[in-house]
């Protein structure tokens, strides 16, 4: 699927669940780095992936500052540093504060290492 139709869909709610797995998101963040600044590819990765699993029913499952935290990093690093992503988070978060409900609902800052 070309990115176009990606992003249409996706913004859309109409994008099927196995066409937005890790990679999905990935994609979906550099798009947006691409297209627009910083902030700006921030605020709509993370509307777009919320209101997409709000539509599939797992709102709880979406994470504010985890999805901002990896924007900016891929914004930093590029798209190979993601390849693993939780000991990549784990260099800025510690487990507590991303496992604290208020840093699943909105961005909250690093509490190890300020990110990029």
């Amino acid at each position: 699927m070309d990115d176009i139709t990606f992003v249409s869909r996706l913004e859309a709610c109409t994008l099927a669940p196995e066409h937005f797995n890790h990679a999905g998101h990935v994609r979906l963040a550099c798009l947006y780095l691409d297209r627009y600044p910083l902030d700006e590819a921030i605020a709509r990765t993370c509307a777009t992936i919320s209101a997409y699993a709000t539509h599939l029913g797992g709102a709880n499952k979406y994470h504010a500052t985890i999805t901002v935290a990896l924007v900016r990093l891929l914004h930093a690093h590029g798209p190979t540093v993601l390849a693993d992503a939780p000991a990549l988070l784990a260099l800025h978060y510690s487990p507590a504060l991303l496992a604290a409900s208020a840093s699943r609902a909105a961005f909250v800052p690093p509490d190890l290492a300020p990110l990029p």
